[in-house]
C-alpha cells in the first residue's frame, strides 16, 4: 500500500479504488449494538473494538472469526479507557499511560485475531481518542509511538487532512487518510460535533451519493452548503448509526455502479 496523500484536493485525481470500513465488535456481554455479520458482508475492513470502549473477548473473537471467513481485513480500534462513555469522552491521560493503554489493546486484539485465523492489519483510534489524536498533540504522539513500538509495519488510519497523518509519516509509519460516509463536515473539513445539528446523515441514498462524489470528485458538501476538498483512501460507515446495514449496502452498490473498486486499504 502506498503512503497516504493526506487530505485536501490539491488538484490530485481521486483514487479509482477505496476501502469501506465499519466499527464492529462493539457489543458487551448480553448487550448487542450492531449486526456485525451483515456489515461484514458489505465492508472490506473491520475496525474491531479492543475492550476499552466496548467489545468483550467473546464478541471480539467471534467478529474476528467472521471477518476471517469473509476475507475482511481486521483493524484495531483502540480507545480511551471509557467503557461507560463508549469512548466518546476525553480522558486526560499522560503520554506514557496512553502509550501503555493503546499497546495493551493492540496486544489483546492481536491474540484474539490470531486465534480466529486472521491478524491485525491496521490501527484506527476510536471516538474521542480519534478526534484528539488527529490534532497531533501529546495524545497523537502517544498513538504513533504505540503503533510504532507494537509493529511499525501497521498502517495508521486517521482523518483526511489531519496533522496526525503528517506526524505518523514522519515517524516512518504508513498511513491511510479516512473520510466518513455518514458524518457531517464543517467548511474547514472538520467533523461536525455529534451534539450539533447535521452531525449525522442517515438517509441511505443521500449517504451513497455523498460518498460517490467524495471518491470520484474529491469533495464533500459541508453542513453550510460549501464543497470541501477531501482526499481519502478509506470511507467509514458507523456501525452504530441508524440503519447502518442499509447505509453500507447503498454506499457499496453506488460505488461499484460508479466503477470504483472497493477493497481493503491495508491489502
Amino acid at each position: 500500500m502506498a503512503p497516504s496523500g493526506g487530505g485536501g484536493g490539491g488538484g490530485v485525481a481521486p483514487p479509482a479504488r477505496v476501502d469501506l470500513n465499519a466499527d464492529l465488535g462493539e457489543g458487551f456481554g448480553r448487550w448487542s449494538l450492531t449486526d456485525d455479520d451483515a456489515l461484514l458482508d458489505v465492508v472490506t475492513s473491520a475496525n474491531v473494538a479492543c475492550g476499552f470502549h466496548a467489545g468483550d473477548p467473546e464478541t471480539v473473537l467471534a467478529v474476528c472469526g467472521s471477518a476471517a471467513r469473509r476475507g475482511v481485513a481486521v483493524g484495531a480500534h483502540p480507545s480511551y479507557r471509557d467503557l461507560v462513555g463508549f469512548g466518546r469522552r476525553y480522558v486526560d491521560a499522560s503520554r506514557t499511560e496512553l502509550v501503555a493503554d493503546v499497546l495493551y489493546q493492540l496486544g489483546a486484539l492481536a491474540g484474539l485475531a490470531r486465534a480466529a485465523g486472521t491478524r491485525v492489519s491496521y490501527v484506527k483510534p476510536h471516538g474521542a481518542l480519534y478526534t484528539t489524536a488527529a490534532g497531533a498533540g501529546v495524545h497523537g504522539e502517544a498513538v504513533v509511538e504505540a503503533v510504532r513500538r507494537f509493529d511499525p509495519e501497521l498502517p495508521l488510519v486517521a482523518l483526511a487532512g489531519s496533522p496526525l497523518l503528517d506526524l505518523a509519516r514522519a515517524a516512518g509509519l504508513r498511513t491511510v487518510a479516512e473520510a466518513f460516509a455518514d458524518r457531517g463536515y464543517t467548511a474547514t473539513g472538520a467533523l461536525v460535533d455529534r451534539r450539533s445539528p447535521g452531525a449525522l446523515v442517515t438517509d441511505p441514498s443521500e449517504v451513497a451519493a455523498r460518498v460517490v462524489r467524495l471518491v470520484t470528485e474529491g469533495v464533500v458538501r459541508s453542513v453550510d452548503g460549501a464543497d470541501v476538498p477531501v482526499r481519502a483512501e478509506s470511507v467509514c460507515v458507523h456501525g452504530d448509526s441508524p440503519g447502518a446495514v442499509a447505509v453500507a449496502r447503498a454506499v457499496r452498490s453506488a460505488l461499484e455502479a460508479a466503477g470504483v473498486q472497493v477493497r481493503a486499504a491495508s491489502s
